[in-house]
């Protein structure tokens, strides 16, 4: 479903702006969107020729600015952060006032461990960590930097994977990632194919996905999925602490316990 934005133009007063307007009006464009627009929607939304709006989303594409699935785009880079900060573009789609929803279930998972939390959603073949909450012994992770990571080894990755049925499909089947899928950032385990998709398949009973020492040395996480009002998995919460003194059940309950707030909280 396509949602338009109101600033449709004409065709003079398109032509009457310069690239750089442009440009805006079709990050506005993509930002005021519910869902991933394809070429000829920003084409109708903008009132741009299809020819001018399809060069300027390649150039804010390879600027990072616009991110492109397929055939449709969404904002992404630095635009995405900014919508974030009213809700979370999750998988194309904005949730609007996601983040005051989520952040209070955050807050009180936080203080129930006292360890690291951490909210992903996916990004392709990596999940991306939009959100964050820590005290000042936070766990150290190699993501800390980058607020990304691999989903096959991180436990808020696996939960993704385990209940999104298409993405899962295409990162066992991608050519590239079959050779190393499982394979973890410490070496510390290797899993092929087929071991983790029973890995995902246990997840998806379980509810909580785990990681031990595999994204990064003496860290250990426990995450569970959030589904969005549509019923589709739409990020993972993840808690994050140091091997030697985490008890992975407790902290499975935990992030389990507020998945499920949180999933309740975006369906009203």
């Amino acid at each position: 479903m396509f949602v338009a934005s109101d600033r449709v133009r004409g065709p003079e007063a398109a032509s009457a702006l310069g690239s750089l307007e442009r440009g805006i009006e079709i990050l506005l464009c993509l930002a005021a969107g519910t869902r991933p627009m394809n070429l000829t929607q920003v084409h109708q939304s903008t009132g741009f020729s299809k020819t001018t709006t399809h060069r300027l989303l390649a150039t804010l594409q390879r600027r990072g600015l616009v991110t492109r699935t397929g055939g449709d785009y969404t904002v992404g880079g630095r635009v995405a952060d900014l919508v974030a900060r009213r809700g979370w573009v999750i998988q194309g789609r904005h949730l609007p006032g996601s983040r005051r929803v989520v952040l209070p279930h955050l807050l009180q998972l936080y203080e129930a461990t006292r360890q690291t939390v951490n909210l992903a959603v996916p990004d392709g073949f990596e999940v991306a960590y939009v959100e964050r909450l820590y005290g000042h012994n936070r766990v150290k992770s190699p993501s800390d930097g980058l607020d990304r990571a691999p989903l096959h080894c991180t436990a808020a990755g696996k939960v993704l994977l385990a209940h999104d049925a298409g993405l899962r499909t295409a990162f066992l089947a991608a050519p590239a990632l079959r050779r190393v899928t499982g394979r973890t950032v410490t070496g510390r385990k290797v899993t092929g194919p087929a071991a983790l998709d029973r890995e995902l398949a246990a997840i998806r009973g379980e509810g909580v996905g785990y990681a031990r020492d595999e994204f990064a040395e003496g860290v250990c996480c426990a995450a569970a999925p959030v589904f969005g009002p549509d019923g589709g998995v739409c990020m993972a919460v993840a808690v994050a602490a140091p091997a030697e003194a985490a008890a992975l059940p407790r902290l499975g309950a935990a992030v389990r316990r507020t998945a499920r707030q949180i999933t309740g909280a975006l369906s009203l």
